[in-house]
């Protein structure tokens, strides 16, 4: 079984197709997010329905959570700003939708742990020099972390079976220095991830951006993936 893997969607419609339109081209089974469909970017609810639509199962991230509760504490200005830009345009039916989302889940007979952060604190910063196989809990094979937007995966072997600890990277805004758009693929029966970048229309972004009245380094930074 192959499993597409996003996350930190961050209310970029323009990543968001690119990548979907890029799985398209794969053999992909099903799809799982691993939190912060929202917040930055423009396209809030486009990105919600988009999700929604596809049944993917997500978790819930700091930035969603705070659209959710309508708080914005220790947020940037940037942050900040993205943050009430999607608690301006969501509908209430899509607020409800967000703040229901779960701190974690488990999918695929229990075989993949997702989770935004660490499983731990879904807020922690897990970078993939600190993956570990103790982050893979109980039954599960693989655990799916988001947060930190920078893509890494890393495979253990446990008493002779496989492990894997793997972050997809950022769909709508990535922070390791590549600003083509992230996702990974893990394929459940081989224990193999293949970690997926896909470019996409920055300069749409930011001119979007810019007509939202948002800060315009939301969009410029995306240029160099930070």
């Amino acid at each position: 079984m192959h499993v597409g893997v996003l996350s930190d969607i961050h209310a970029n419609r323009v990543a968001l197709e690119t990548v979907f339109e890029d799985i398209e081209d794969q053999s992909v089974d099903a799809l799982v997010h691993a939190g912060d469909v929202v917040g930055y970017n423009p396209w809030p609810a486009a990105c919600v329905a988009a999700i929604r639509e596809r049944s993917v199962p997500t978790v819930m991230g700091n930035h969603d959570r705070a659209v959710a509760s309508g708080t914005t504490f220790q947020f940037n200005d940037m942050a900040r700003a993205g943050v009430e830009y999607a608690r301006e345009g969501l509908s209430d039916e899509e607020l409800e939708w967000l703040a229901d989302r779960p701190a974690e889940r488990h999918a695929f007979d229990g075989r993949v742990h997702i989770v935004h952060g660490h499983p731990d604190d879904p807020d922690r910063y897990t970078y993939p020099q600190e993956f570990s196989t103790d982050m893979v809990r109980g039954d599960a094979d693989v655990l799916v972390s988001g947060h930190t937007h920078v893509q890494g995966c890393e495979r253990f072997e446990e008493e002779g079976e496989a492990k894997i600890v793997m972050n997809p990277g950022s769909v709508g805004q990535p922070r390791d220095g590549d600003p083509r758009a992230a996702y990974a693929i893990v394929d459940l029966d081989a224990m193999e991830v293949e970690q997926r970048r896909v470019p996409y229309d920055v300069d749409r972004v930011i001119e979007a951006v810019r007509e939202a009245g948002l800060p315009e380094r939301i969009g410029t930074r995306l240029t160099q993936g930070r």
